[in-house]
């Protein structure tokens, strides 16, 4: 159970990060949206540490 709640989390980890990179791609990227994409980003790689491995 927790491998597929770990798959998860990485599949939108990965997500958040694709969103990430098109935000910073455009010609003026909003950085309010930026800010809450790494917030979200950073929230998953905590709880992404925190599952047993």
């Amino acid at each position: 159970m927790a491998t597929a709640h770990l798959q998860a989390l990485n599949a939108r980890h990965e997500q958040i990060d694709g969103l990430i990179a098109a935000e910073m791609n455009r010609p003026l990227p909003d950085l309010t949206m930026l800010s809450k994409l790494k917030r979200q980003k950073l929230k998953l790689k905590e709880e992404m540490q925190r599952q047993p491995h």
